[in-house]
């Protein structure tokens, strides 16, 4: 089996050379938004089908005679022709719908990461212990050649991880205790925090909607450790003689619980109840858990089991 490491070290560049690498990757940018104009248009017409790299390497030097573009001639030709690859392989992908590839789209100055590569390294190029040679008029440009910085990086990371997650287990710990302690019976809603957490991408052909919001409450929602929540009450329970109560969670908070009324109109904030048949006004969390203590007290006085409480 082959395997190709790749790794990443910063440059060090001067102000002449940074500036030299923003007109180059100015010139990339360029190239891929013209052949991809190009590439749309017999895609539109032709359906699955765009010219090759092959093809497009051509139009790179038929751009350079035409006074409009002609400028492009100041312009490093393996950086073009190795975005020109890098469009062919973005259409091919799209085509053979690989993972959640899409189709390829224009790029704009400040809105999308910049980037070229040079080729022929041993050709063009030069490794000298903390620098190296380019071509296209760089010269040697300084780098950070060790990346151990990004080693101690991702462990503080991991650090900080795990000590969010040892602050939160010890919150859960105090919390549990505490109400276990003061309370024989405990009534809990019977969440399905997977279902909950379930992302909302879809897929190619169906993707989801509000993606990006869905991602932000899923970790908000893991977050809280709801699942290990229930967990250490159920044994905490077990262990003093009391008992964990799971009740259907629906309607909690859209249920008046003084007339039983149950309308989404009831729920006129996500924190403000007003059931629109009696007037009863409370905040929505509180409402909540009047409802379900009133589900748990009907399956300890009717006998009915908690998924089936109402």
């Amino acid at each position: 089996m082959l395997i190709r490491q790749g790794f990443k070290y910063r440059l060090d560049t001067t102000d002449a050379q940074s500036a030299r690498l923003r007109v180059l990757c100015g010139h990339a940018r360029f190239v891929w938004n013209q052949a991809l104009a190009v590439c749309n248009t017999a895609c539109n017409t032709e359906g699955q089908y765009v010219p090759r790299y092959e093809s497009m390497a051509k139009w790179v030097t038929d751009w350079k005679k035409v006074p409009e573009t002609e400028w492009l001639k100041e312009a490093y030709t393996d950086n073009l022709q190795q975005k020109l690859k890098d469009l062919d392989t973005a259409w091919q992908r799209y085509f053979k719908k690989v993972g959640d590839a899409q189709r390829p789209r224009f790029k704009k100055k400040g809105r999308s990461r910049d980037s070229i590569r040079f080729v022929n390294f041993a050709k063009y190029c030069k490794l000298e212990r903390r620098r190296v040679k380019l071509p296209s008029g760089l010269g040697w440009v300084k780098f950070r050649k060790s990346p151990a910085n990004w080693q101690k990086q991702k462990a503080r990371i991991n650090r900080i991880h795990t000590r969010i997650a040892s602050v939160r287990r010890d919150a859960l710990h105090k919390t549990s205790t505490t109400i276990s302690k003061n309370h024989a019976m405990i009534v809990i809603e019977d969440l399905k925090v997977s279902n909950m957490s379930r992302s909302a991408k879809g897929t190619t052909d169906n993707p989801g909607t509000h993606v990006a919001a869905k991602s932000g409450l899923n970790r908000s929602i893991l977050d809280q450790g709801w699942h290990e929540f229930r967990r250490q009450l159920t044994y905490k329970q077990a262990f003093r003689g009391g008992e964990v109560l799971a009740v259907p969670a629906h309607y909690t908070r859209q249920t008046c619980p003084a007339c039983q009324h149950i309308s989404t109109d009831n729920r006129k904030t996500q924190a403000r109840f007003e059931c629109v048949e009696c007037g009863f006004s409370e905040n929505a969390d509180r409402v909540g858990a009047i409802n379900i203590k009133a589900r748990g007290h009907r399956v300890l006085a009717c006998g009915e089991t908690a998924l089936a409480a109402r």
